[in-house]
């Protein structure tokens, strides 16, 4: 990101030779010396000198010169109806876009037209529809201060403002869950908290001042000492509120839909790391050869409009811990399966509801077209039809969404009787208004059509007064109304008409009460079209005053469409109401809620632990292990958030986090290893995971060597049964540990049986006691098509080890000559597992003992 634009040097160093256009260019430039400025022509926004090479390179543009007194310099241009694409191009290259609009109407300027920057659009303050999904989009601020940082989260598009605060990781978790596209932050503050996707942008240390941020917050919100926690919090909110009107250049300096700052203890919900929002595939999913597929929103997103999808999410993203709450869903949910006609119609009314979080701060903004509120009356038109559905439902939860859910009649009436039913985009044309709104709109209309009706008359009263047949009269924006008639006919044109226009085969005339019927109905066009548009702008502003009971009600469509989704899908897919706040996980017959759906036949399995229980789980790759842990984890998400499960019945207690430790994978960027990324996690469940926690372990110790490997995952286990008490489910091909696990009070062995008789592997996926009797990683091998002389020479290999065989100097098993093997080799022979070593190593490591051996 190339942050620092800066004005053009060329400009610069020739600012008194430069005209007034170029020198209204330069200023702004010095103005936004962090965004690309797009300069209004015309019907283009053009930008100049290096910054028109950028801009022509990146957007695959034609690059040409512009010429004047100080000389010619490079210029490009898009245009102004097909701006969006070629700024969201932009945003995604890194940059900030301040949008230098034509403020001034260029036929009643003398000089320079004025212009003056009215947006500058950053990828966290993106309020085009253009430019945004159905998901929130967030810009964080973070402050930080006596050894703790303050987060604050907006979504400028919706209004959405959070704000938390504490020590670096618990903040760096909830960034994690915001994934928010931009961050600004104040002095001091490390930038390495945020992800590699999210742009930092430095901002006006002022801001973060204490007295401007409280001063900031107040004029919002009131007094923010009793509304947020700390002082870096006070600051963080302050100056992201300064942030986001910096942004709304040209725009009213506050933002009047911003009506709640909601300040939260990250300890009020299930924590889930950036780690685990990965392996668990809540959101995003890990591709697999080149292919993506479903994630754990997916499957479960049955809702039918933007608002309840983005409550969906955020449950998702953060489940509950107070058992009431979760209860409360759970209650609402049960109601709506049992009611199919309610769930149904629920879910048919919701379909026709907008997105009107977006369309109020649009409004609330002055942004809002007719359409939009059309659209808000629209979504207003059937609320009464979801009142109507939830009378008679017992939940208590959806009784409260009922009770919030205003009908708005008075806002819904006026503006369905203001607006037409399908008005145009443009605000300044007409057209916009319903007859009989207004009286004054209604007599220049009335007017408008009376002239229209006898212009419309006219051809046909000239044809008889004047004996041309041929006569037409016409119009255009040039000379205006027009009669025209052919040149042979032109001896029969009567004495009163003026000749306006001559072409080529005829002439064009007006008569007097032709020009005062003109003049009328163009006085009486532009006098209605302006008194439209005042109205329409009274109209959005009567609707403005109206946010915040507009919010109310989008916020209870959201919630209500995140219930029926969870309740279709609990009706659809055999999900049942798990019992919460018991004291041992006990899933019976529990799925995977995404792997069945994608697999033809699904074996459930049981889970049946105390909590601080340790299971330590062995088996052959591909028995199921991971697919069994994230299931474990998911149901126990799942049911927190407030959802159904996947099972035939389940219990079970409240966790305050889910860690994970799934999966392999370097980070090459940053200098970490495979092994050195593990022990990275690893570190982190350690030091922060309780005895009401949830741990998945898979594969601890695999990126190093066997001995290594095996003391980690011992050190681990007992670390986690005697210090944490966290509740853990470890999957290991160290079958060595399974004899730790039965030393270990709260600890249990667990295992995925398979059958490799005959040469070949069958997995039953089913989880029995105990610990496994063989990994069977040969036989898996063979299965994933590894070429039979390989697999072949595993056999061998396993064969010696059991047998304590030695190896002759040929590389083959021959007893009574290992004495005169390198004791090189007999070391590396004594650190091999063979259950954890693939084809490929196996392959790589035969050939170097050869090596050693024949030297």
């Amino acid at each position: 990101m190339d942050a620092a634009l800066g004005a053009p040097e060329a400009m610069a160093e020739k600012r008194e030779e430069l005209t007034p256009m170029m020198s209204q260019y330069l200023e702004l430039c010095e103005q936004y010396p962090d965004s690309l400025v797009l300069f209004q022509v015309g019907d283009f926004y053009e930008t100049f000198c290096d910054a028109a090479e950028r801009t022509a390179r990146l957007l695959e543009i034609t690059l040409t010169k512009r010429e004047d007194s100080t000389g010619r310099y490079p210029m490009s241009g898009i245009p102004i109806d097909n701006a969006e694409s070629y700024i969201e191009t932009l945003l995604d290259a890194g940059y900030r876009v301040a949008i230098a609009d034509q403020v001034q109407d260029p036929s009643e300027a003398t000089g320079v037209v004025d212009r003056a920057v009215t947006r500058i659009v950053t990828p966290g303050t993106l309020t085009e529809d253009a430019f945004l999904d159905e998901d929130n989009n967030f810009v964080a601020s973070v402050a930080e201060g006596d050894g703790e940082l303050g987060l604050a989260v907006l979504d400028v598009s919706t209004g959405d403002f959070y704000a938390t605060g504490g020590a670096r990781e618990a903040v760096e978790d909830e960034l994690d869950r915001f994934a928010p596209a931009e961050a600004v932050v104040a002095p001091g503050v490390s930038t390495d908290i945020f992800d590699a996707d999210t742009m930092v942008t430095p901002f006006r240390p002022d801001a973060f001042a204490l007295d401007a941020a409280r001063e900031q917050v107040s004029r919002y919100f009131g007094s923010p000492d009793g509304l947020l926690a700390s002082d870096p919090e006070i600051r963080a909110c302050g100056a992201l509120l300064a942030y986001a009107e910096y942004t709304r250049a040209g725009e009213a300096e506050r933002l009047d839909y911003l009506n709640h700052l909601t300040r939260y203890d990250p300890r009020e919900y299930l924590l889930l790391d950036a780690v685990a929002l990965r392996s668990l595939e809540l959101f995003e999913r890990r591709a697999v050869h080149g292919e993506d597929g479903a994630t754990l929103f997916d499957t479960i997103d049955e809702t039918a409009c933007a608002l309840g999808a983005r409550r969906l999410k955020d449950w998702l993203r953060r489940p509950l811990l107070d058992e009431s709450k979760i209860v409360a869903r759970h209650d609402a949910v049960e109601e709506l399966v049992g009611d199919v006609s309610t769930r149904e119609r629920l879910h048919d009314d919701l379909r026709a509801v907008y997105d009107i979080e977006r369309l109020i701060s649009r409004v609330s903004r002055g942004r809002a077209n007719a359409r939009d509120l059309r659209s808000l009356k629209d979504t207003l038109d059937v609320v009464p039809g979801l009142r109507e559905a939830l009378d008679g439902t017992e939940a208590t939860l959806l009784c409260d969404l009922r009770d919030r859910l205003d009908t708005m009649d008075d806002l819904r009436e006026h503006v369905g009787r203001a607006l037409q039913d399908e008005p145009p985009i443009e605000l300044t044309e007409g057209g916009l208004i319903r007859e009989g709104y207004d009286d004054d709109l209604d007599s220049l209309r009335a007017t408008e059509r009376e002239g229209k009706a006898w212009i419309d008359s006219l051809e046909q009263s000239e044809r008889e007064r004047t004996g041309i047949d041929s006569l037409k009269v016409g119009f255009n924006q040039v000379h205006g109304y027009y009669i025209e008639v052919t040149n042979p006919n032109l001896d029969s044109v009567p004495d009163d008409y003026q000749r306006r226009q001559t072409l080529k085969n005829s002439e064009r005339f007006v008569t007097p009460e032709l020009k005062e019927r003109e003049e009328t109905i163009v006085t009486a066009e532009d006098r209605a079209d302006d008194l439209e548009y005042q109205l329409f702008v009274d109209l959005r502003s009567r609707v403005a005053e109206e946010t915040e009971r507009v919010q109310t009600v989008a916020d209870a469509i959201a919630s209500l469409d995140a219930l029926q989704s969870l309740a279709t899908v609990a009706a659809e897919r055999d999900y049942v109401r798990p019992g919460i706040g018991g004291d041992r996980f006990a899933i019976e017959g529990g799925r995977h809620p995404v792997v069945e759906r994608t697999q033809p036949s699904f074996t459930p399995n049981p889970t049946d632990l105390d909590p601080g229980t340790i299971a330590i789980i062995t088996g052959p790759n591909m028995a199921g292990k991971s697919t069994y842990m994230r299931q474990v984890a998911l149901i126990q998400l799942l049911a927190q958030a407030g959802s159904f499960v996947p099972a035939a019945d389940v219990s079970l207690p409240i966790v305050d986090r889910v860690f994970t430790r799934v999966g392999a994978s370097d980070d090459i960027a940053g200098g970490k290893s495979t092994f050195m990324v593990e022990m990275t996690e690893l570190s982190s469940i350690l030091r922060s995971a309780t005895d009401e926690s949830l741990v998945l372990l898979d594969e601890v110790g695999r990126g190093t060597s066997t001995t290594d490997g095996l003391a980690i995952a011992r050190a681990v286990t007992e670390h986690l049964h005697d210090a944490v008490g966290a509740t853990t489910l470890f999957a290991t091909h160290h079958h060595e540990l399974t004899a730790t696990a039965e030393a270990l009070e709260r600890a249990c062995n667990l295992h995925f049986a398979a059958d490799g008789s005959g040469g070949e592997v069958t997995f039953s996926h089913e989880l029995r006691e105990g610990a496994a009797g063989a990994s069977y990683g040969v036989e898996v091998a063979r299965s994933a098509g590894v070429p039979n002389p390989v697999v072949s020479r595993a056999h061998e290999l396993l064969d010696v080890e059991a047998r304590g065989d030695r190896f002759a100097s040929n590389g083959h098993s021959e007893a009574g000559v290992t004495d005169s093997l390198p004791s090189s080799v007999r070391d590396r022979l004594a650190e091999v597992d063979v259950a954890t070593t693939t084809p490929m190593e196996a392959l790589e490591l035969l050939a170097e003992l050869k090596r050693d051996v024949q030297e």
